[in-house]
């Protein structure tokens, strides 16, 4: 019997904010089929040697502030020399400040938006160059459905920099097609991280776990191992590009319904 992500084999593939959350989850799911992993960090040293240490060979981590695109391209160049060219990008990296709209923020806002959207620019602009040339190649964003119209409050600019991510995809699967790059993103809904439970006593926790579970149809929360293997099956997808799938378990409190 065939297996479908036997065409993962020995694909380099770069994970932005990939020793973490999400980032981690995808990097080892991609690493079990057989992919070269290249796994982004900035600030979490120690995370991500823990996880190049659990994944043995063919996983190298590389530190570079996707919001600095001379960082990108550096690490970038470091990939190619030491793992190879990059076939799959996984545009992960991210960051949430919540606070309301009339007390805006402009340093936390511009973090959102440096990280959230140009580390999405920054690194897929470094990369297209090889995936042009080999006429071929995925990239993933992951958005949010912030970006898409959930109603939670204090994330209305959060939600804008991620709304930029899927118009970029968008955008994107469109520009790129010609050369065979096919550029979808997956816009998860509330994930149970270090980003969202850190810090958190066990009783928080369950509360936070049970205030969301109330939200989605599922009366799940999400983890990261659900978004890691959609990101698998859009890696393998060959006719599937432009799409924004929504991870959320089914949420309950979107702003519209329209289509």
């Amino acid at each position: 019997m065939v297996d479908i992500f036997d065409s993962i084999r020995g694909k380099v593939v770069l994970v932005t904010g990939g020793s973490r959350g999400i980032g981690k989850e995808i990097s080892r799911h991609f690493h079990m089929y057989g992919a070269k992993v290249a796994i982004n960090y900035n600030s979490s040293k120690e995370e991500a040697l823990k996880l190049k240490q659990e994944l043995g060979n063919n996983a190298e981590i590389y530190k570079a502030d996707v919001s600095k695109r001379e960082e990108v391209r550096r690490m970038v160049k470091e990939i190619e020399e030491t793992l190879g060219k990059v076939n799959i990008l996984v545009n992960n990296a991210g960051v949430m400040y919540a606070f309301p709209f009339e007390q805006y923020d402009e340093e936390k806002f511009n973090k959102m938006w440096d990280i959230n959207f140009k580390g999405t620019l920054y690194t897929t602009l470094e990369v297209l160059p090889h995936m042009k040339e080999n006429k071929g190649g995925v990239i993933i964003n992951i958005a949010s459905n912030a970006g898409i119209g959930t109603a939670f409050e204090g994330t209305t600019f959060y939600a804008i920099s991620k709304a930029a991510v899927i118009m970029l995809t968008k955008r994107l699967a469109f520009e790129l097609g010609k050369y065979g790059i096919r550029v979808n993103a997956i816009a998860p809904g509330w994930v149970e991280t270090d980003m969202t439970i850190g810090g958190k006593s066990p009783e928080e926790i369950v509360k936070i776990e049970e205030f969301m579970k109330a939200r989605t149809s599922l009366r799940m929360v999400g983890k990261p191992e659900y978004i890691a293997k959609f990101a698998l099956f859009l890696a393998v997808a060959d006719y599937l590009t432009g799409q924004v799938i929504v991870i959320d378990g089914g949420r309950l409190d979107n702003l519209t319904h329209s289509v």
